[in-house]
């Protein structure tokens, strides 16, 4: 049996940028390419992403994958995770394989009318606890990028990250499809009642192990409201995750529901969860 969960003591803020995020002389510069794509599988829905390529790649030999929700927030070099700069530092320090990253954003529906702004497909997709975003990954998205760019369809060489409902998506996509992805990154993961996503836990102890890694960074001060504590659901994912005996990492904080914590121990999350 593994040891006893024990619930840390919050690591203390505030929370910093450290140099893996900052650009640095020496280091080559991936690039980063926007595009748009139409599901079938979320009908209706338009959506932005972005794939950076290291500059190491070469089509000799397949690229791993990292999958980010909320793209445009980790792909903004001057936001809370700069995950493009941090791609290219760690993958130079060979502290990550070569990886190409997806950034996508939530799907979304025309103006209802004249002057509104465009519909959110966001909490369905993210929330929910079916397969449909693993499909949209696995079916549409992935085989369109492949086509470009040599894809590692190995589940060890992909993995998935996000934050709030992209964090338990990320859950649910290596969840549903351990053979695809077996690492997931969560930054302060909306394991709430939002749409039946409180009941990870439970599940997590009820079915045997899944070939999954995971980082899940949470903040005690993160929200409380009518869906559920944001810090102790996160708590009871990491004891439910001790308790089978999962290859999992609690990173708990006194932050709040924002990408502070989880954007500066990004570097760290990354070197942790693709190590051999």
């Amino acid at each position: 049996m593994p040891d006893k969960f024990v619930i840390p003591t919050p690591r203390p803020g505030p929370f910093v940028l450290g140099p893996d995020a900052q650009r640095q002389a020496g280091v080559p510069r991936g690039t980063v390419t926007k595009a748009e794509w139409r599901s079938s599988i979320f009908p209706g829905t338009l959506r932005h992403y972005y794939v950076y390529v290291p500059a190491q790649y070469t089509p000799d030999s397949p690229a791993n994958v990292m999958v980010f929700q909320d793209g445009w927030a980790y792909a903004n070099e001057e936001g809370d995770a700069r995950a493009p700069i941090v791609l290219d530092n760690l993958i130079h320090q060979r502290r990550m394989p070569v990886t190409i990253g997806v950034f996508i954003n939530p799907g979304h529906f025309p103006p209802v009318a004249e002057g509104k702004d465009p519909v959110s497909n966001r909490s369905f997709e993210y929330d929910t606890l079916s397969d449909h975003y693993a499909r949209f990954l696995l079916e549409e998205l992935l085989p369109a990028i492949g086509e470009k760019y040599r894809l590692t369809p190995d589940a060890a060489g992909r993995g998935i990250c996000g934050a709030s409902s992209g964090g338990i998506c990320s859950w649910t996509v290596a969840w549903q499809r351990p053979d695809a992805f077996s690492k997931v990154l969560s930054h302060v993961g909306s394991f709430a009642d939002i749409r039946g996503g409180h009941v990870y836990p439970c599940l997590i102890r009820k079915t045997p192990k899944k070939p999954i890694r995971a980082w899940l960074q949470a903040g005690s001060n993160d929200l409380d409201c009518g869906w559920g504590n944001w810090s102790l659901a996160n708590l009871e994912m990491a004891s439910a995750l001790n308790f089978v005996g999962y290859d999992y990492r609690l990173d708990y904080g006194d932050g709040a529901h924002d990408y502070k914590h989880g954007g500066a121990t990004l570097p760290e999350a990354l070197t942790w969860l693709w190590r051999t």
